[in-house]
């Protein structure tokens, strides 16, 4: 093993791994990094890698070669292509010099692999103070009741033929969060149900696709959606309708636990607080 796990657990903070985002904290192990190392070889998906479900080859791999691991800190270093190339140092330890010292390497690998960009990606635990970033939040489906909302929330598909039409130019619309990908993989049948609300017979809002698959232990994870409303209208508890038909799905569907990430202080994440899930702690990004 490259890793050595009693260094490495100490320094974890907050269940990130790189390359594979949040992870449930009973499937943090040292197995998940070493995956990683194996990955970057073989440039595919691991098996309960969220990203292969949409297909083609892994993007981000990590740089096993520049990795450092230490017993009190361990940077691991990530490279993209996507776009103008990015370089993301992941940074685990608890000195305060260390995001410094991750910014250094993350600016010498942006320069040695010719990309654009170089971030540093700091974990930090569930009790900092004034946080920024992305919380990473818990659903457990075993916790309690998810029902279903009063509102009509149906599958896209489900919806009148008038009503389905509309679905094009709400996700062009919502281009930004992710709904005209989301409709490119509807239309070539490559994900699952993605549920939609409409007003006055036009969809207004959506979440999806819904999909479970297993994490690293065998556990059913219901994966992360894209999720969004139309600005015009918002403040009429769209979100929440569609948030909590999300979680009914996912619950009836089997699912034990889902994990998201939401901006500090953003609409998505005062909603999830509300909902009562459970904040494993924070990543802060940062521009080397």
């Amino acid at each position: 093993m490259f890793f050595r796990w009693d260094w490495l657990r100490p320094q974890l903070a907050a269940p990130i791994v790189p390359t594979l985002g949040p992870v449930h904290p009973d499937t943090l192990t040292v197995d998940l990094f070493e995956d990683t190392l194996r990955a970057a070889d073989t440039g595919g998906f691991l098996p309960y890698d969220k990203d292969r479900r949409w297909g083609g080859r892994k993007d981000e791999k990590v740089l096993r070669e520049d990795v450092v691991h230490q017993p009190e800190h361990t940077l691991i270093p990530t490279l993209t292509r996507r776009g103008r190339g990015t370089v993301k140092v992941f940074a685990y330890g608890l000195r305060d010099s260390l995001v410094d010292e991750a910014a250094e390497l993350a600016t010498k690998l942006a320069a040695a692999h010719d990309v654009v960009n170089a971030r540093v990606v700091r974990p930090l635990g569930p009790g900092t103070a004034h946080p920024r970033g992305n919380r990473i939040q818990l659903k457990d489906f075993t916790a309690g009741p998810c029902p279903a909302p009063d509102s009509p929330v149906h599958p896209v598909t489900a919806w009148p033929t008038s009503v389905q039409e509309t679905f094009a130019p709400f996700a062009e619309a919502m281009a930004g969060d992710g709904l005209a990908f989301l409709h490119t993989q509807m239309q070539a049948g490559r994900c699952g149900p993605v549920l939609a609300a409409a007003i006055e017979d036009r969809i207004v809002g959506a979440i999806g696709p819904m999909e479970i698959q297993p994490d690293a232990i065998g556990r059913p994870q219901l994966m992360p959606q894209y999720f969004a409303v139309l600005p015009e209208a918002r403040g009429q508890g769209l979100g929440r309708v569609l948030w909590r038909a999300a979680m009914h799905w996912g619950q009836s569907h089997g699912a034990a636990y889902q994990l998201l990430q939401t901006e500090v202080d953003g609409p998505s994440d005062h909603l999830c607080q509300t909902e009562g899930l459970t904040s494993l702690g924070f990543t802060d990004t940062t521009a080397a």
